[in-house]
């Protein structure tokens, strides 16, 4: 081997990732956060939609057909 340390750093992290997804691994609960801008973020949401419906180009007006 040239480089042992290379060699040393490559097998840690081997080990590192083959241990890390065992069964008996230590596991933290991800705790849901309240939705602090829920109210802001839908307040939003609706003035948006409100401007895209009153720019939203409409359909041209089709001219009567003689049959």
């Amino acid at each position: 081997m040239e480089h042992p340390t290379g060699y040393l750093t490559a097998l840690d992290a081997m080990n590192r990732h083959v241990n890390s997804a065992r069964p008996n691994a230590p596991v933290q609960v991800e705790r849901a956060r309240p939705a602090l801008l829920a109210p802001t973020r839908q307040a939003t949401a609706l003035a948006l939609r409100r401007l895209a419906d009153r720019i939203q180009p409409r359909p041209m007006p089709t001219a009567p057909h003689c049959s």
